[in-house]
């Protein structure tokens, strides 16, 4: 009996080893390792995409950033579905003070606004509105045309796009804060040191760019790193916008760069605002030829449009809705000695947002 229960065991190993490759299970993907998105020494792998060059900077370990002015330091490559941890810290005891972190986001601000769509995960403290629309504890919420469906309907905004956190948990300016974001197949979860508070799902975009938001105060960042999961294929307009190689040239805070008039015009909010009747110039800029790409609006009850000199040529645009934010673009051939673009000063002509492309020289 003995030997003959050996020689069952041994042919059924041998069936087993000589299995064809098709019928045996196949491994299990090895999975991926929790990388650093920030090296700890200077800003490689990011993108400050609207700000000044010091709003920005690294200190020790952390990215720091000022608040001034309003816009966002994003990755340099689009990501889709992750797990990212970070640290975050306010250095405001008292008074609001208000950062985020942009998911899924194009590479350039949406028109008339300093921030990109996409969908934000709060990092705000001191902040209790009256009618708790907000909170300071965790809220995410889409912005600027993207769409997303909260894990709980708003309590007292019907249709609001933004899921206010089930717990407070954040503490207070001068200490620190961690998230943990769970992003997959358009769904984000947010844990807030150590536990899950909010969450939305069917986002639009569901791939795109991560960004560090800059809004009116100082806030740090630090231990940021990032765990990718498997793609759950989007679909092209699940995708957020790619990069082009537009470089923002106006820096938000002042006019250097740009020559005017003295007092002519002035900066404020992140915004260019005619003061006077003179141009605003940029010259020596784009000497392969380009595009400049910015925004404007002119005040709600004017019959003013938009006029520039664009390396002597005269170019004019009409308001399509004024009082309301639109994008434009000029292409500018190449010319001996740079480019050159005058804004043409209106009454109430703001302009914001202004980038340019250069293009490839020509061999």
């Amino acid at each position: 009996m003995l030997s003959l229960r050996l020689l069952v065991t041994c042919l059924l190993v041998s069936v087993a080893v000589s299995l064809p490759a098709k019928d045996k299970k196949p491994a299990a993907p090895a999975e991926a390792e929790a990388k650093s998105l920030f090296n700890g020494k200077n800003l490689d792998g990011w993108v400050n995409v609207n700000c000044h060059p010091d709003t920005f900077f690294v200190k020790g370990d952390e990215i720091i950033t000022t608040g001034t002015p309003t816009g966002f330091l994003r990755t340099d490559k689009q990501y889709e579905n992750f797990e990212l941890d970070f640290d975050w810290m306010h250095v405001e005891k008292v008074k609001m003070a208000n950062s985020g972190l942009f998911v899924w986001g194009d590479p350039l601000p949406g028109v008339g606004t300093p921030y990109t769509r996409g969908i934000e995960v709060q990092v705000l403290i001191n902040f209790a509105p009256k009618d708790g629309w907000a909170t300071s504890h965790g809220d995410i919420f889409s912005i600027h045309g993207a769409r997303c469906t909260p894990d709980r309907p708003h309590p007292t905004r019907k249709g609001m796009e933004r899921c206010l956190p089930s717990e407070e948990r954040v503490k207070g300016g001068g200490e620190w804060n961690h998230y943990k974001v769970i992003a997959n197949d358009g769904a984000i979860k947010l844990h807030v040191n150590g536990k899950e508070v909010s969450g939305v799902s069917k986002s639009n975009p569901r791939k795109g760019y991560l960004a560090l938001e800059s809004e009116g105060v100082e806030c740090h960042f630090k231990n940021i790193k990032i765990k990718e999961l498997p793609s759950t294929n989007p679909k092209p307009e699940e995708i957020a916008q790619e990069a082009s190689g537009y470089v923002s040239i106006f820096n938000g805070v002042d006019l250097k760069g740009w020559t005017a008039k003295e007092g002519e015009w002035k900066v404020a909010g992140g915004v260019l605002k005619a003061a006077g009747k003179t141009d605003l110039a940029r010259e020596k800029m784009l000497p392969n030829g380009g595009v400049i790409q910015f925004d404007w609006k002119v005040p709600a009850k004017s019959t003013a449009g938009l006029s520039l000199d664009a390396s002597g040529t005269a170019l004019a645009f009409k308001a399509e809705k004024p009082g309301l934010w639109q994008r434009s673009k000029v292409v500018l051939t190449p010319k001996a000695g740079g480019t050159t673009v005058a804004f043409k000063s209106v009454d109430g002509l703001e302009v914001m947002n202004v980038f340019a492309l250069d293009l490839p020289e020509k061999k």
